[in-house]
């Protein structure tokens, strides 16, 4: 037997006085070996990255820490040692990758001199062999350019290069344990491939024990060895990554599973012939200016190339593609948060895309939008009956009509009238998300455009918001966009699909024959893409 490279006995981690429970995570017992990768997945609220920040030594102290139980790793235990004695490990023994690197890496430096703070920190190399040696670690992480990215600044790469330059922080000594809390849950499908395959090679490679957080069981099918299932701080399941996907016991892990959406398509709807926007030859161009008439232009970028597609009354019309594709451009494109370049966009016949301010009031109710993140969309100084008030007030509807129509809304979306008077910050991701699309159904909208609506959400709560949406769909005879990087999510959401491919829609097509004959390889490859595709995740339960 591998001694394991850390123990976990009895673990319990304290949460602040009047919180819902006493311990974030209570009685935990863990271990890791070299080379192994365990996966730990739950709910948000299960413990899952509590007991990661543990293992760094990173807990929210006084507030959150260790009630109980030890950390064994290198003959010491990690819950009694210094803070000094914790930064030596911390980096140079045990990284962490973290699951939104834009806030982890800090905006005012450079790439190449954040990952050279772990160098001068932690060894004696020369200025000259500690640039030679980041240099190498972009290009291992497979950045393009890695001399220029070393001196490149975070807002200056994409969200799949800054994940690999934060791995490429993590691995800069060449760690013992890579803990990766939730690296992939904002990438799209092909980013988030190449992620998980950089892991597993560098895993390989330096016979690294990998700590992965996650709430996505296909990425659990891909790359984990064994698996850990937590809810409410308490491991409830564990063992290999067949028994557990393939032969969940408890309920939980089962509810879990049964909650992924599958790759089946779901049964084909009727389709109407009356279309409620014709979009034909839109063109977006971003850049080719230059500041104050001064230098050079900048870049110039069609997000949005030619594209023409319709959408029919009551059909949910998908946009799929990589980020930088252009859906979400040509989304806000739709309803007239940006305005197009060239091209026409009809609602019944009259192109709103020429409309100026006035003249496009009348079709604002029509058009709504639930936005992907629901916290940075709704204002935190308002109360949620205010915010979903907000429009119909402003287009002249009766105040207290409009606050009647607020409280029904909140019913609609499944959340209790109190929820009215209360602040954004007091609710949970998913009851936001409820929120947002209360707000956009306020104004009695027959289209709604849904961009990445449940991205970020654990699954259960995903399942609970798409059934949410097919129902308001049909109960209001909308007709939807849904904007969306998760194919699995396309597959049971959507009449159509379209994929978008650096701003040109490469491919059209009903669900079902896509999904079965994908025509484009650009398309082919999304499909090959998508985690935990063997697995046939899903089908379970």
């Amino acid at each position: 037997m591998t001694e394991p490279l850390v123990t976990m006995r009895d673990l319990s981690i304290l949460l602040p006085d009047g919180a819902d429970r006493q311990y974030a995570v209570q009685g935990l017992n863990l271990e890791l070996g070299p080379g192994e990768t365990l996966c730990v997945v739950g709910e948000s609220g299960s413990g899952k990255s509590l007991t990661a920040r543990a293992l760094m030594g990173l807990l929210p102290a006084p507030h959150v820490r260790v009630g109980g139980g030890e950390i064994n790793f290198g003959g010491a235990d990690l819950t009694k040692v210094s803070e000094e004695h914790m930064r030596d490990i911390r980096g140079n023994e045990i990284s962490m990758i973290f699951q939104e690197p834009m806030t982890a890496l800090n905006p005012v430096m450079s790439i190449g001199d954040q990952i050279d703070e772990s160098f001068r920190f932690h060894t004696g190399l020369a200025k000259k062999d500690r640039r030679e040696k980041i240099i190498q670690l972009l290009s291992d992480v497979h950045l393009p350019n890695p001399d220029q990215i070393v001196d490149a600044y975070p807002h200056e790469l994409s969200g799949g290069q800054r994940q690999r330059a934060m791995i490429a922080m993590a691995l800069a000594l060449d760690p013992k344990i890579l803990i990766a809390d939730e690296p992939t849950t904002a990438l799209d499908v092909t980013t988030q491939a190449q992620i998980l395959h950089l892991i597993k090679e560098l895993q390989k490679e330096h016979n690294t024990g990998v700590l992965f957080i996650t709430h996505d069981f296909g990425v659990v099918a891909d790359i984990a060895d064994r698996v850990i299932v937590m809810q409410h701080g308490l491991v409830v399941e564990s063992g290999s990554v067949a028994q557990v996907l393939n032969k969940p016991e408890h309920p939980y892990t089962k509810a879990l599973i049964a909650a992924i959406p599958k790759l089946q398509p779901r049964a084909a709807r009727s389709q109407s012939e009356q279309a409620v926007i014709t979009t034909r030859n839109v063109v977006k161009t971003f850049g080719g200016k230059s500041w104050f008439g001064l230098g050079k232009p900048d870049r110039q970028v069609k997000a949005v190339n030619d594209v023409s597609v319709d959408l029919y009354r009551g059909e949910t019309l998908g946009i799929v593609g990589e980020s930088g594709s252009g859906k979400s451009t040509f989304a806000r494109c739709i309803i007239r948060l940006i305005d197009t370049d060239s091209g026409a966009i009809a609602v019944d016949g009259v192109d709103i895309a020429r409309l100026n301010r006035n003249d496009m009031r009348p079709y604002r109710h029509r058009l709504q939008m639930v936005f992907q993140d629901p916290y940075a969309s709704l204002n935190p100084r308002i109360k949620v009956g205010h915010i979903i008030a907000q429009g119909p007030i402003t287009q002249g509807e009766d105040k207290e009509e409009a606050y009647g129509r607020a409280r029904e809304l909140l019913k609609v979306v499944g959340l209790d009238e109190r929820a009215f008077d209360r602040f954004p910050h007091e609710f949970s991701g998913g009851q936001r998300q409820r929120i947002g699309i209360a707000r956009s159904l306020a104004l009695k909208p027959d289209i709604l455009v849904a961009d990445e609506p449940v991205s970020a959400l654990d699954v259960s709560i995903q399942a609970q918001v798409l059934e949410l949406l097919d129902e308001i769909r049909e109960q209001m005879h909308l007709s939807m966009i849904f904007i969306t990087h998760d194919l699995r999510v396309a597959a049971q959401v959507c009449d159509r699909i379209a994929v978008m491919q650096r701003g040109v829609m490469v491919e059209v097509g009903p669900t079902a024959e896509l999904f079965g004959n994908p025509q484009h390889a650009y398309t082919k490859t999304l499909l090959d893409a998508i985690p935990g595709k063997e697995w046939q995740l899903g089908e379970t339960a």
